[in-house]
C-alpha cells in the first residue's frame, strides 16, 4: 500500500486549520501530520514531521508564507517538500512573490472540498498546480515587480533543444504533462522528460519556476496562446 501523503497545515487561524484537518483526515491517501500558526513553526513542523505538502496562508505573524517557503525550498534538507499556497485572492502581488520563492502553486481558499484534495495530489506529484487563466492573468499583472526571479544565462536558454523550448512554452500556457503530451503527440512519460529536462537545464527544482522563467526571459509573452502543431 502506498504510503499517505504527509500534509502540514499552515494557518494562523485555528478554525480555518480545523475545517482543513477534517477535510484532509477523510481522505484514505492522505493524512495531517501538524499544525503551525505561523511562519516560524511551519518551517520547524517541514522538517520535523517529515511533511510532503505544506498548505500556507501568506499573512501570518512573526514570519509570513511567503518567507517561510523561502526557507523551506532553500533547506537541502528538504528537497522533497512542496508547498501550496492558499490565498484569499487568487490575483495577488503576494501569490507571485511566493512563486518566485519556490511554492508549487496556489489555491483559493474558497475552492471546493475535492479541487484542494486533487491539488495537492497534484502538488505531492512533484506538478505545478497553475490555471492557464490564473498564470496569464498573475504574470501579466506582476512581471515587473520588484525581487525579480534570477534568470537563467543565456547560454542555459539556448541550451534547451526545440523540443524542450516549445515544452517550456506550454508549461508556461499552464499544460499539464497530459495536455502537452496531446499538443505534442507524444506520451505522458515523454512530456514529463522534456519538462524534467529543461528545468534540470535552467537549474530549477519546480514547474512553478519554469513559468516565471518563461515570462520573463521573453519567451512567451501574457496574451500569447499556447503553440499549436
Amino acid at each position: 500500500m502506498t504510503n499517505p501523503i504527509r500534509v502540514l497545515l499552515a494557518d494562523d487561524q485555528a478554525l480555518i486549520r480545523a475545517g482543513f484537518r477534517v477535510l484532509i483526515d477523510s481522505a484514505p491517501d492522505m493524512e495531517v501530520v501538524g499544525e503551525a500558526s505561523n511562519g516560524r513553526e511551519a518551517v520547524a513542523l517541514a522538517r520535523s514531521a517529515r511533511a510532503d505538502v505544506v498548505l500556507m496562508d501568506i499573512r501570518m505573524p512573526e514570519l509570513d508564507g511567503i518567507e517561510a517557503t523561502r526557507l523551506i525550498i532553500e533547506d537541502e534538507d528538504l528537497a522533497g517538500v512542496r508547498v501550496l499556497i492558499l490565498t484569499t485572492f487568487e490575483i495577488d502581488e503576494n501569490v507571485l512573490r511566493a512563486l518566485r520563492a519556490g511554492a508549487s502553486g496556489f489555491l483559493s481558499k474558497s475552492v471546493q472540498r475535492s479541487d484542494l484534495l486533487d491539488a495537492v495530489r497534484v502538488v505531492a506529484a512533484g506538478e505545478a498546480l497553475l490555471s492557464p487563466k490564473a498564470t496569464q492573468s498573475l504574470i501579466a499583472r506582476f512581471l515587473d515587480t520588484p525581487e525579480p526571479m534570477s534568470l537563467p544565462s543565456p547560454d542555459q536558454l539556448s541550451g534547451l533543444t526545440a523540443r524542450e523550448r516549445e515544452t517550456l512554452a506550454l508549461v508556461a500556457a499552464g499544460l499539464s504533462n497530459d495536455d502537452i503530451a496531446e499538443r505534442l503527440y507524444v506520451s505522458p512519460l515523454t512530456a514529463k522528460t522534456h519538462v524534467n529536462r529543461a528545468m534540470t537545464k535552467l537549474g530549477v527544482r519546480d514547474r512553478a519556476q519554469l513559468v516565471v522563467i518563461a515570462y520573463q526571459s521573453g519567451l512567451v509573452r501574457p496574451g500569447d496562446s499556447p503553440p499549436q502543431r
